[in-house]
């Protein structure tokens, strides 16, 4: 008998209907205002046959659903062949137990702690507890590069403000592995900047499965005007202002853009309207173009100005008073050079492959921008 289940870290389906080799399924939308795009199911009892899956709306990304079949441990898409935005099919072989399809190639505490435990003996990389989550789970944070005295330069990430966005934390973890590796930008970095990250900004989300994004009355990422309704803010608002001693020159928060057209399918780093922030932040981004060797393109004309597309005030609030999104509060800490949001597509950069190594191959070139920066001394 065909089963199809989310009961594991990070799921997420309603099945509506399974009438023989068709499936109706949708995303779980639980607290979310209007619609988004996440999902993650399991199949089982499938060996043998040619199954359909028919979504409600156009929630298959642009090159099919990632498919997994050792338990999410490892991914790859489907390809767009497999369907179209609404729908995709796959026959499953004939011995086949177990097979996981999401909308992206998920990342979850599992992960995290593959990848930590990868690198138990670095003495540069500190992982630390931040606080707990409100379903009381523990939320992480990573201390990393100059671990040991005094820096010249802090530098702040945070992933995972809207739960699903996963493959922003393939991109941190490149990042954290370009400052351990023995070469010249891990040596500098070592020698000269303290990294301090938050991999899930929504820890019960991540690992609930949410949606994140448009969550209600309003998401973690447009909780940083106080007073903040989730621990993990209040905790990163508390421990940033502490931490940056006057050394945090930039804050970087990754995210993942929507599945489909054109922002969706560009890295890019989202305009602010603040001009001098601005003018800083266009300057990170020569240097990224300019680091940019890996698999993904960047173009700093890609960018997301202020006032196109979504972009606009509404999105963010009024200008005075405290603001309500996690790189536009982080520009405000004393010193600090500026706050970024970047958006890191699910699946297609400019015609490249977004993958789980593609991404960490984008973290490196990331972390490569930030010593050049940080070489030159530009604000």
């Amino acid at each position: 008998m065909i089963e199809i289940d989310c009961e594991f870290p990070g799921g997420n389906v309603v099945v509506d209907g399974i009438e023989g080799d068709r499936a109706r399924v949708r995303p779980d939308l639980r607290d979310t205002e209007g619609h988004w795009f996440y999902w993650y199911f399991r199949v089982r009892g499938a060996g043998g046959r040619t199954l359909g899956f028919e979504f409600e709306g156009d929630d298959v990304g642009v090159r099919g659903p990632g498919v997994s079949r050792d338990s999410g441990r490892t991914w790859e898409w489907l390809g767009a062949e497999s369907g179209d935005e609404r729908s995709f099919a796959y026959s499953f072989p004939e011995d086949t137990r177990e097979v996981r399809f999401s909308f992206g190639m998920p990342y979850t505490q599992a992960n995290l702690e593959e990848f930590l435990a990868a690198h138990a003996g670095s003495t540069h990389l500190r992982p630390g507890g931040l606080c707990r989550s409100r379903k009381g789970r523990a939320v992480e944070f990573l201390s990393f590069g100059k671990v040991e005295g005094e820096p010249e330069h802090r530098v702040l990430l945070t992933a995972r403000h809207h739960a699903c966005e996963m493959m922003a934390s393939y991109a941190l973890e490149g990042m954290v592995e370009a400052a351990l590796a023995e070469d010249e930008t891990g040596r500098w970095l070592r020698d000269r900047v303290e990294f301090f990250a938050a991999p899930f900004a929504d820890k019960d989300g991540v690992e609930d499965g949410d949606q994140g994004k448009s969550r209600r009355p309003h998401d973690h990422n447009r909780d940083y005007r106080a007073p903040c309704l989730y621990p993990e803010v209040r905790a990163l608002r508390e421990w940033a202002r502490q931490w940056s001693g006057g050394k945090l020159r930039m804050a970087l928060d990754l995210h993942c853009p929507g599945h489909r057209g054109k922002w969706h399918e560009l890295i890019h780093f989202v305009g602010v309207r603040q001009e001098d922030i601005w003018a800083r932040i266009e300057g990170f981004c020569e240097a990224l173009e300019a680091a940019a060797s890996g698999p993904l393109p960047y173009r700093k004309g890609n960018n997301l100005l202020f006032g196109v597309d979504w972009n606009t005030a509404e999105e963010y609030g009024p200008l005075d008073g405290e603001p309500r999104s996690a790189s536009d509060w982080l520009s405000t800490l004393s010193g600090v050079w500026f706050g970024a949001t970047v958006e890191i597509p699910y699946a297609n950069a400019q015609g490249a492959e977004v993958t789980a190594e593609t991404a960490r191959a984008f973290g490196r070139d990331l972390a490569r921008a930030i010593q050049q920066h940080l070489c030159e001394g530009i604000e």
